[in-house]
């Protein structure tokens, strides 16, 4: 269906925000660096410490599944303390776990602190979403884009700065993380104003009642199966591929990279030309594929590296997209919407990596991407059934159309 755009006003630019939205921005750039900063240094980890690349992918699954539990208390915790205690609080805690897991000799002692480092990682990206969504001088769109710009940015630099500290040791990253987060500390303290608690408080129950939003819960089991993809590439090439630190941090670069440039540029024009609804389903639909992609040529280590750097373009433009429909899903508050659906959606990301690596170990090599090539197909089915539930909430676009244009929403009719 398609409705016509307003006309034009003024609509002020994405890239001139406040000074708070660029220094949670700069934060959260920091924040994502974290993850792919690891994943170039799994296989050094496993050869120095003797463990199997199921018990190495374990660094993701205690990450993943103590940050989404997070976040159920991490909107309960910043309406009683305030957006930038949280902040705060969550990136000291990656602070001292990341310092804790370079200083450790032993894989479940990193395993251990990685799970630290998923809890202050909650408490940040929960809370870092909300404040620039709130504090940002442009649409809800725009912010999300910014958001998401960051998040890109964060995560194809991490690889590059992982891969090459990686290559002096794999203890070394954990120490640039920690150094990196001390950086993020100062600029969040003295850039970003005072945020007093809300006068509403979130109650601990609060993200798992708006999961009876039939259109939340359709996002959020979406992004759970895309995710047990999304993770199985993350954690489980740098095995197959069988390269230098360095070498697996510049593949993943070209994979962030690109990520970073289709969420802010391919994202808003293909949800212009096709809606959300069509777009979001071709991209997860065209990631499934690159992973059956990669199972069937997994003995190739260009065909990996090129799935690789593919895959960033579809999560790119899922990511942005998939994000927004969740600002809209649910006549709930932001934050509680957010904290809903990062916890099922990171579920995914717990699981995955630890399967991969037991079918990779048990099965085959080619066994963990057909996993996530069914994982992702299934998150396209549940999508395709559910947006029934997100037709009638209309999100506003993540452009703002110029005067005339008409848009074209996420309809399939």
């Amino acid at each position: 269906m398609t409705v016509p755009a307003a006309p034009s006003q003024s609509t002020p630019s994405m890239w001139r925000q406040p000074r708070a939205v660029w220094a949670v921005a700069f934060a959260c750039v920091i924040a994502f660096m974290g993850i792919g900063l690891v994943d170039p240094i799994l296989k050094p980890i496993a050869d120095e410490l003797g463990a199997s690349p199921s018990e190495t992918s374990l660094l993701f699954t205690s990450y993943m599944a103590i940050m989404g539990v997070a976040m159920l208390v991490a909107g309960f915790i910043s309406s009683r303390i305030g957006a930038k205690r949280t902040l705060i609080t969550g990136l000291a805690l990656i602070i001292v776990f990341s310092a804790l897991a370079g200083m450790s000799d032993s894989i479940g002692a990193i395993v251990g602190f990685r799970a630290g480092w998923g809890l202050g990682n909650a408490l940040f990206v929960a809370t870092a979403l909300s404040t620039i969504v709130v504090a940002s001088a442009g649409s809800v769109g725009q912010a999300v884009i910014f958001f998401e710009a960051a998040l890109g940015l964060g995560i194809a630099v991490g690889p590059i700065v992982g891969g090459q500290l990686g290559s002096l040791s794999w203890r070394a990253p954990f120490f640039g993380v920690a150094v990196l987060m001390v950086v993020a500390v100062v600029v969040t303290s003295v850039l970003l104003p005072a945020t007093p608690p809300s006068g509403t408080k979130t109650s601990l129950a609060a993200p798992l009642k708006a999961l009876r939003h039939p259109g939340l819960l359709t996002v959020a089991l979406t992004a759970l199966f895309y995710n047990m993809g999304f993770f199985t590439l993350l954690a489980f090439t740098p095995f197959p591929l069988d390269m230098s630190a360095s070498q697996v941090g510049w593949v993943f670069f070209g994979w962030g990279l690109l990520l970073a440039i289709t969420s802010v540029k391919t994202a808003p024009w293909l949800q212009r030309r096709f809606g959300t609804i069509p777009s979001i389903i071709g991209a997860l639909t065209l990631f499934a594929l690159d992973l059956a992609m990669m199972a069937l040529l997994v003995d190739s280590k260009a065909a990996l590296v090129v799935g690789v750097v593919l895959a960033g373009a579809f999560l790119g433009v899922n990511n942005t997209l998939i994000t927004e429909a969740v600002m809209g899903s649910a006549p709930v508050e932001r934050p509680v919407a957010s904290s809903a659906y990062s916890f099922v959606r990171f579920s995914g990301g717990a699981v995955a990596p630890w399967a991969a690596g037991r079918l990779g170990e048990e099965v085959g090599l080619s066994a963990p991407f057909w996993m996530g090539t069914v994982a992702v197909l299934v998150g396209v089915a549940i999508f395709t059934y559910g947006s029934r539930f997100l037709r009638g909430e209309e999100t506003p676009p993540v452009h703002s159309p110029a005067e005339g244009e008409a848009v074209l929403v996420g309809d399939a009719d």
